[in-house]
């Protein structure tokens, strides 16, 4: 099928942004077609109500059910992740290996040039390399989660929203006639866990209690302090639901999947000016600029000196600020001023000590 000129395929979930962003590009000039997933069955109310919105915008819709892909790749990475003893960032996977390839896929079988999102960030070229710039809604953000997007993808994508405020986005839609999508909710963290990610593994886990049992609360000597109730359940920095009561507050600094041990600690445990990274992967090579890493969606960026190969295969990064409750298995961006430059996964930080100065 040849191309449309100035055609292009929206990922449509039926909530606010990317409704905006059919709105907004219709304005523009552009065919627009929209494309739903459906990832799980929780999603096919979104895929109704994305349909009804596209035959109101008067734009053609399609519907790409995908839920055993998603489930075999981005939830089965996440319940393994949690295995594993790490905390994984599924929309990061997902992102690259599900939205984004999916939505170029059905663009070149629909003959649509570009792609677009609701997501707010920007993208810039600099020297033949398109980058990642962060949004101007400095709340909403969400460079963070597009770091392993490729330049193929970066190349056809459009992100309307990259300017705008969220609030101004529901008052365009509100004066545009969309009063009931502009004062929708926002959408979970997760898409596919609507609850707690514990109550999740729990249904999702075939013999659970065989494989998931309970373990000790150690400290930073290896004192036993307790009991609980697997190590999957705990987070890197977590301070409630513990169910354990050492006098002061503890927060977990340490999981051992290997020996089913939740290591406790002080906040100033958590504290740590460096940290080691694995699969780095840069837009065009580390650059001379002063770089800044984030650790976590809405984290603070952090100045930092360029990553240290090591022998093992991981990268030594030293924070020039103390960052708090480094979690292996999240994501590290890193950033010159607004421009995402690269990214990698934070590693396990066992045996850390050995590099540092």
């Amino acid at each position: 099928m040849s191309v449309i000129e100035k055609s292009v395929l929206v990922g449509m979930s039926g909530g606010i942004d990317s409704t905006a962003v059919c709105h907004l590009l219709q304005k523009q000039g552009y065919k627009v077609i929209g494309l739903t997933f459906i990832t799980c069955d929780s999603s096919i109310a979104s895929a109704e109500a994305a349909a009804s919105l596209a035959k109101r915008l008067g734009i053609e819709h399609h519907v790409a059910d995908v839920r055993e892909e998603f489930r075999a790749t981005v939830v089965h990475s996440f319940i393994e992740s949690y295995l594993s003893g790490i905390t994984p960032n599924p929309c990061v996977n997902c992102n690259l290996h599900m939205k984004f390839r999916i939505l170029t896929e059905w663009a070149d079988k629909l003959g649509c040039e570009k792609i677009a999102t609701g997501h707010y960030v920007k993208v810039k070229v600099v020297n033949g390399k398109y980058f990642l710039v962060t949004g101007d809604d400095d709340f909403k953000d969400q460079s963070y989660f597009l770091w392993r997007l490729t330049q193929e993808q970066l190349s056809r994508v459009i992100f309307p929203l990259g300017e705008w405020e969220k609030s101004n986005v529901r008052k365009y839609l509100n004066d545009a006639g969309f009063e009931q999508v502009s004062s929708g909710g926002e959408s979970m963290e997760v898409c596919f866990i609507p609850g707690d990610y514990r109550d999740f593994l729990k249904s999702n886990i075939p013999n659970i209690n065989d494989r998931i049992k309970q373990g000790s609360f150690v400290d930073s000597e290896g004192r036993v302090l307790g009991q609980h109730q697997g190590f999957p359940y705990y987070t890197i920095g977590q301070r409630k639901g513990l169910g354990i009561a050492l006098g002061y507050p503890a927060y977990v600094i340490k999981i051992n999947a290997e020996k089913n041990t939740v290591m406790l600690g002080s906040e100033e445990q958590l504290k740590a000016d460096d940290m080691l990274i694995e699969a780095p992967a840069w837009v065009a090579g580390v650059p001379n600029d002063e770089l800044t890493v984030r650790i976590r969606y809405h984290s603070r960026p952090i100045p930092c000196e360029k990553p240290v190969s090591l022998p093992d295969g991981r990268f030594l990064v030293h924070l020039k600020q103390t960052a708090m409750a480094i979690t292996p298995g999240q994501s590290a961006v890193f950033y010159v001023n607004n421009r995402v430059v690269g990214g990698a996964f934070i590693a396990s930080q066992r045996g850390i000590n050995q590099w540092l100065k």
